[in-house]
């Protein structure tokens, strides 16, 4: 009798379902499988980026380190742009923030689909790398958060972004000046290709990204305003734009669109 009570209670125990925080090689794997895309992207932007940083004095060291702890494209643009044009650390701080504030949502909604009990360092290290692209794959699958499959696909997508900006920097030393900015053209291939996709599907959005470059060009040349740096009217422009844009064009909630 003894001996079937204890084989039944490792039958239960061994129907019981692991914890979805648990690791797995497969699903760790299938993460890894899902970054190779991401992580050739990230290299070929990441490359022209690294154009960017060496205009802004960036060592391939200091290249590599900045985008490992920064992975996002417009943002660390921006990072670079302002160190380049000599701005302060107030506001290259502000910009950086302005520029990813969209993560923050993007951490909110995966932070509802972590399971119950799972501990927080696995929160903070997915925190550490939430991208478009890595959001994108993670939300996609069903039921709770493995965050080990997140882990895969950030052991490629990182060290591919962070090492495209290294060599970047040396073809950027290496290459005569012709070529260094014939190469930093991809940069605004790279952020035609952020813009050019909502602009398409959403006439405001279109018409607000050709108002913010009809005023940037006039604040270039109007009193006062074209005396301050580049990095504070960067910052004074895109937080009035955006304000302006939530208020009178809210986006409507699905709510709402499904009562019309």
């Amino acid at each position: 009798m003894e001996t079937t009570h204890e084989s039944s209670n490792q039958t239960l125990r061994s129907a019981q379902p692991a914890k979805p925080y648990a690791f797995s090689r497969k699903v760790f794997c299938e993460g890894m499988r899902d970054g190779v895309p991401i992580a050739l992207g990230y290299f070929a932007v990441s490359f022209s980026l690294g154009i960017a940083a060496r205009t802004a004095g960036f060592t391939p060291l200091q290249g590599f380190v900045a985008s490992l702890l920064n992975n996002a494209s417009a943002g660390e643009y921006a990072a670079f742009a302002l160190i380049a044009s000599g701005a302060t650390y107030l506001e290259v701080a502000i910009i950086t923030f302005i520029a990813n504030a969209r993560y923050l949502l993007m951490s909110c909604a995966l932070a509802q689909r972590f399971a119950p009990g799972t501990p927080f360092f696995h929160r903070l290290i997915i925190g550490y790398d939430v991208t478009d692209e890595l959001f994108g794959i993670t939300i996609a699958r069903p039921g709770y958060l493995n965050p080990f499959y997140t882990y895969g696909a950030i052991a490629l997508a990182a060290p591919a972004w962070a090492s495209g900006t290294a060599l970047g920097i040396i073809a950027g030393n290496l290459l005569p000046l012709r070529a260094v900015s014939a190469l930093s053209v991809a940069l605004y291939g790279m952020f035609l290709a952020i813009i050019i996709p909502p602009a398409r599907k959403d006439k405001i959005v279109a018409a607000l990204v050709a108002i913010s470059f009809a005023l940037s060009f006039a604040c270039t040349y109007l009193p006062g305003i074209s005396a301050l740096s580049d990095g504070t009217r960067t910052i004074i422009l895109t937080v009035a734009i955006s304000c302006a844009g939530a208020l009178l064009f809210p986006v409507k909630t699905q709510s709402e669109e499904a009562e019309q």
